[in-house]
């Protein structure tokens, strides 16, 4: 009866006590009555049908009863609240701007560069909550893969079917970011940046990568940067006429460059040499990179003593009633 009520003041809900005290009062009362006319014997009267009214004579006691348990509850003011979180949020738009050179292939890190780099962008998402995330894929030319989302289910569906050959072959760095630029340039984000994914040295593009950085910092757009790969060689397949094979291949990161796209655009350089230090490279970003949340609780009360006195003052209303007429007492 009461479940998700609350009452102002609880301590009126002691006075229910006199609930089941008064039909109590009311019987041994009746039960001290002494009789207004005495007769030696009622055996004459056994066998008279008794009328309604002597039927239903307990009514206006239950009535009564009833409409001081109605009134108490209305006194103790009982409520419902409805509460709630009205939540700010001051968004981040994020371009990852992944290489799929062919070079990624190398398995210096499990099971191989572009697939330890999807599987840690994927939990990067999958780590974000009111975010906007773009995806932008690059080789020789660079592309968007997905615009600025929140729908990451999309977003993350789309970065599964990632993979090298989608492009010619090349590793054009400043066009990457150009394109990232572009995807962010009119976002109206309180943050804005870009987290550059490469293992290559820039040969490709019209864009000269120092050049696209510098367009980036021009409309405020930090660039974390991150070189893939092990330090010396790493084990590249190689597809022969007796299958695969692995031959050594150097990693060339221009890890000199990648440092003064992320200083000279206000973010930071990362040396990932093993799926593990690369996972923890994207908790870094993701800590240093938070969106801000405003949380304003609120709680509203609702009166629900109105049904209570109404039905009450009814029921007071009908045991008057029926007292002083259908059910009056004659002395």
């Amino acid at each position: 009866m009461f479940k998700g009520i609350t009452f102002a003041y609880p301590w009126i809900l002691y006075f229910l006590i006199l609930v089941p005290a008064m039909p109590v009062w009311y019987w041994l009362k009746g039960k001290k009555k002494q009789p207004s006319i005495t007769y030696s014997s009622l055996s004459i009267f056994k066998d008279i049908p008794a009328s309604w009214r002597e039927k239903f004579r307990h009514v206006p006691v239950i009535l009564r009863t009833l409409a001081v348990f109605l009134l108490i509850v209305a006194l103790a003011r009982p409520q419902s609240f409805n509460s709630g979180e009205n939540i700010y949020t001051e968004g981040i738009d994020i371009a990852m701007v992944l290489d799929i050179s062919g070079s990624m292939l190398a398995e210096d890190l499990k099971p191989n560069r572009i697939e330890a780099a999807k599987n840690v962008i994927d939990n990067f998402i999958a780590s974000r909550t009111s975010d906007r995330i773009g995806l932008v894929i690059f080789a020789r030319q660079a592309f968007t893969q997905c615009p600025l989302t929140i729908d990451y289910g999309v977003l993350r569906n789309l970065l599964s079917q990632v993979k090298t050959g989608m492009v010619e072959d090349g590793t054009a760095i400043g066009n990457a970011i150009a394109d990232g630029v572009n995807r962010l340039k009119d976002s109206k984000a309180k943050s804005r940046i870009i987290i550059l994914l490469t293992d290559g040295m820039n040969n490709a593009g019209e864009i000269d990568p120092l050049t696209a950085a510098q367009i980036a910092k021009t409309f405020g757009i930090r660039i974390y940067t991150v070189g893939v790969g092990t330090r010396g060689e790493a084990p590249y397949p190689v597809q022969t006429p007796f299958g695969i094979r692995y031959q050594m291949i150097p990693a060339d990161i221009d890890e000199g460059m990648l440092q003064q796209i992320a200083d000279m655009t206000g973010g930071a350089y990362f040396r990932a040499t093993d799926t593990r230090t690369l996972q923890e490279i994207y908790k870094k970003i993701d800590k240093l990179e938070k969106t801000k949340v405003e949380i304003t609780s609120y709680r509203q009360a609702k009166e629900l003593f109105y049904n209570w006195l109404g039905a009450g003052l009814i029921l007071i209303f009908l045991e008057v009633g029926l007292s002083k007429t259908i059910f009056r007492k004659v002395p």
